[in-house]
């Protein structure tokens, strides 16, 4: 995620799991593509990741919808997937469900345990590593099939490079998906004022406006990056019903699906 605001020297390897084993992991401060901020805000948070009741809610509930549409445009059995942004690790877990061997990174190293400590006990292997996605890019160029970038690039100082991270990890005829926030007015009265103040679906401060990111931008970042966009998708709520949806309305969140040429 953040331009190398943690480099990772690995000390001996313990065994963590009957699946594969897990590097300890010792942090150093270097430059940075992250807001420390941000990487606090949700390490205060990270014990409650995996509770469907806490601030984590929205990203229970609209996971299955990312799942499966991630899914449907690159099947995920027997593929090698990183998660850019894990976060707790409900994307990743979700995505190792479907037979794929899955790596996780992020900054904030309080999430990747508690995503560790969850994978333990769901017995579902993902590999979690502290790393920025900048620097994980240059030591693994082009050996993922699918990288997923989801909830994350609105929440850094420069997603250019992200965005070019991402490219860089897959593979030629490879896979990556994003998902972000629109700019728009609309997307301020949803995102911000709707979902953090009005509905508190959000802690108050999740999201600053001045970082969402237009589908143009976002396309253009992508097309910058060597990618082809394939496909874009809109996801709203209904505050009636509660049920998040996908469908053609790209004016709050969105994602875009896109493939690196063979």
């Amino acid at each position: 995620m953040r331009r190398a605001l943690y480099g990772v020297r690995k000390k001996k390897p313990l065994p963590r799991s009957g699946f594969f084993i897990r590097p300890q992991v010792s942090v150093i401060i270097a430059g940075m593509n992250a807001d420390p901020l941000e990487l606090q805000k949700f390490s205060e948070l990270a014990h409650r990741w995996w509770d469907p009741n806490s601030e984590f809610r929205p990203l229970h509930e609209i996971n299955p919808l990312r799942l499966e549409w991630i899914n449907a445009l690159a099947p995920l059995a027997g593929k090698r997937v990183i998660d850019v942004g894990c976060g707790g690790g409900i994307l990743a877990e979700s995505i190792a469900r479907k037979g794929a061997t899955v790596t996780g990174i992020d900054l904030s190293e309080k999430a990747l345990k508690v995503a560790d400590l969850h994978s333990l006990e769901s017995g579902v292997a993902v590999r979690y590593e502290l790393i920025a996605a900048e620097e994980i890019a240059a030591r693994e160029p082009g050996q993922y099939d699918v990288v997923t970038c989801m909830e994350m690039l609105e929440h850094v100082p420069d997603p250019a490079a992200i965005v070019q991270a991402c490219a860089s990890l897959v593979k030629p005829g490879g896979h990556v998906f994003f998902s972000t926030i629109n700019r728009n007015p609309k997307s301020y009265l949803f995102a911000v004022i709707g979902a953090e103040y009005i509905l508190r679906l959000l802690p108050r401060g999740t999201h600053d406006y001045a970082k969402f990111i237009k589908p143009a931008e976002l396309s253009q970042f992508c097309r910058h990056a060597g990618l082809e966009v394939a496909a874009l998708k809109g996801m709203t709520y209904n505050p009636l019903t509660k049920i998040y949806s996908l469908n053609r309305d790209t004016d709050v969140n969105y994602l875009i699906a896109c493939r690196k040429p063979a």
